[in-house]
């Protein structure tokens, strides 16, 4: 019960930042031109990209890492054998929630060139880890199973480490064979997660960029003549005309 004790809690908290939330206080506009739609899908993609990133990133360089040079490598094997399938499951949703949003927030036709690029980048990540859970996963936990398999034969696998398993190779064919088709297969595995985390790296650099400053453009609003709307990503916000500088209409930068 300590998960849904921990998503409780993560919830409640995501419930009190969209009550104190600038959309709740300070937006007085109602109907399809309302922020919160906009608002409220720039969470999901924020959210579903950041836990993308971070997973592949403690998951890649850091846990896999920390896990191989403590833990015997049969028992670290059988971990991961357990652990890949949800990682890649978890990340690929999240991949496919943050496209949809990113999508949604900038539909193809009206697009500029980077965030069609964006898009793409998006995507791949999801197919990268597609490829890995359907794919290479399977095929390498099904070989890690027969190598454990020659390995106990050979009184070799309860190590830390490859020493152990070199030298026993050396002396066995069979053993050896299996380590250099394991690799391959593992190899392909590790790029497809590389290239995954290269395309959520490409961008969080966007989104670093991006977050500078708004693209807008001032208009008025026909309810109120001289009442200045910015519109941004097809959602209008209403803001004081000293915000801006520069007449209504044009493309403007704004924190």
């Amino acid at each position: 019960m300590a998960w849904i004790t921990r998503f409780v809690t993560a919830v409640a908290f995501l419930a009190v930042g969209v009550m104190f939330s600038p959309e709740t206080f300070g937006s007085k506009s109602e109907g399809p031109n309302s922020p919160s739609l906009s608002t409220f899908i720039k969470l999901a993609h924020l959210l579903s990209f950041s836990t993308a990133f971070g997973a592949a990133l403690w998951v890649t360089f850091i846990g896999g890492i920390i896990m191989f040079k403590n833990l015997p490598r049969h028992q670290f094997g059988n971990l991961q054998s357990k652990m890949f399938p949800a990682y890649f499951s978890m990340v690929g949703l999240c991949c496919v929630v943050s496209a949809a949003a990113f999508g949604y927030l900038h539909p193809w036709k009206s697009a500029t060139t980077p965030e069609m690029y964006q898009l793409g980048f998006l995507v791949s990540a999801f197919a990268f880890n597609l490829s890995n859970l359907f794919v290479f996963t399977p095929m390498t936990i099904e070989m890690m199973k027969q190598r454990h398999k020659v390995e106990r034969e050979a009184n070799v696998g309860d190590e830390i480490g490859w020493s152990k398993n070199q030298e026993a190779a050396k002396s066995n064919p069979k053993l050896a064979a299996m380590n250099k088709k394991f690799g391959m297969i593992h190899g392909l595995s590790s790029l497809a997660n590389i290239m995954s985390f290269g395309s959520l790296a490409m961008h969080s650099w966007y989104l670093a960029g991006s977050g500078s400053g708004s693209r807008g453009t001032v208009i008025l609003d026909p309810r109120a003549v001289g009442t200045p709307i910015l519109f941004v990503d097809g959602t209008f916000f209403p803001c004081r005309r000293e915000t801006f500088v520069g007449g209504g209409g044009r493309d403007l930068s704004i924190s």
